[in-house]
Formats: structure tokens, C-alpha cells, sequence
């Protein structure tokens, strides 16, 4: 019962979320703007390898960490939410995977050396639905910034719809993490 709540709770927020409405039971606890700074017009163009290695780095490190929280997590919401970011990105994932082979372009399956030291410090944290929120909003921002900018002016034809369409999805998850 207290798990279907949870998803139900988060369902609505999510329904909520994508309709522009808010809360009136669960406001955010941060007043920080979940909107990625536009792209800068002279700022050079992301290179398809770069956005497909960090990209894929940023989705291994949301699915790792949200498995974690599915063990470690005190919070049934921080849980419901885990499971989310499990499904969601491993559906951005092998979009990227798929458009990522046309280019000769394979994801990694390892962790770049930022995402690694943050599920490092997960596994080893003494508070760890705090530590765990304060990294799903640092990557969500990070992964919101790289997709705007690379839908916007990325190198690669085949790889900016990636993009664009991952964009709203890692948006809606930042709207989300306001609300744990």
C-alpha cells in the first residue's frame, strides 16, 4: 500500500510537472532555477564523440547510483524515484547506443573519472539520500546543459534529435528531484 502511494504521489507530481501545474501538498525545497543557461551563440559546437562519451557516462552513472538507492535509500520516495531514473535512462541510453553506431560512435561502459568519484563517494556515504539527491540534480543539470546545447548546434545530424528528444525527459527529472 505505502509503495503504490509513492508511485501514485509521484505520478502526479510528474502529471503536474509536465502540465506547467504545481503542488499544493509537496513544494520544492530549493528556489534554484532547473533551467539550463542557454546556449552562448560563440561557444564552439560539442563534437559528436564528446557529447555520445559524456552523455553515456552521465546515463551510467544515473542508472549505477539509482540501483544503490534501491538498496541503500531510507526514503520510499527516493526509492519510487530511483526506479524511475532506472527506466528512464536506460531508454535514453540505448537511444543513444543505436544512433551512436551509425556514427562508429560506441557508448562507453565506463564511468569518466567525475561520475566514477561521485558513485565512489555513494557507496562509502554515511548520509546517503542526502548525497544522493544533491548528485542526481548536479548530473540532471549537467546532462540538461550538454543536450541544449548540443540540440541546438551539435555536430552531428544523426545525434542533435538524440538530443532534443532527451532533452524534455532530463528536464521533467530535474522538476522531479525539486520535490525529494
Amino acid at each position: 500500500m505505502r509503495q503504490l502511494l509513492g508511485w501514485a504521489t509521484l505520478t502526479a507530481m510528474l502529471t503536474l510537472s509536465a502540465c506547467g501545474g504545481g503542488s499544493p501538498y509537496y513544494a520544492p525545497r530549493s528556489s534554484t532555477a532547473v533551467r539550463a543557461a542557454p546556449p552562448q551563440a560563440n561557444a564552439p559546437a560539442v563534437s559528436a564523440a564528446t557529447f555520445v562519451a559524456e552523455n553515456a557516462s552521465f546515463d551510467l552513472f544515473v542508472i549505477r547510483s539509482s540501483e544503490l538507492a534501491l538498496q541503500r535509500s531510507q526514503s520510499g520516495r527516493v526509492r519510487d524515484f530511483a526506479a524511475q531514473m532506472i527506466d528512464a535512462h536506460k531508454g535514453t541510453s540505448a537511444q543513444l547506443s543505436l544512433e551512436g553506431r551509425r556514427l562508429n560512435l560506441l557508448p562507453s561502459a565506463i564511468l569518466r573519472p567525475s561520475e566514477e568519484a561521485m558513485l565512489d563517494g555513494l557507496q562509502s556515504s554515511s548520509r546517503f539520500d542526502v548525497d544522493y539527491v544533491r548528485d542526481q540534480r548536479l548530473v540532471h543539470q549537467q546532462q540538461v546543459t550538454l543536450d541544449a546545447a548540443y540540440a541546438a548546434r551539435g555536430a552531428s545530424p544523426t545525434l542533435r534529435p538524440v538530443a532534443a528528444a532527451a532533452l524534455p525527459i532530463e528536464q521533467r527529472h530535474l522538476r522531479l528531484i525539486a520535490y525529494l
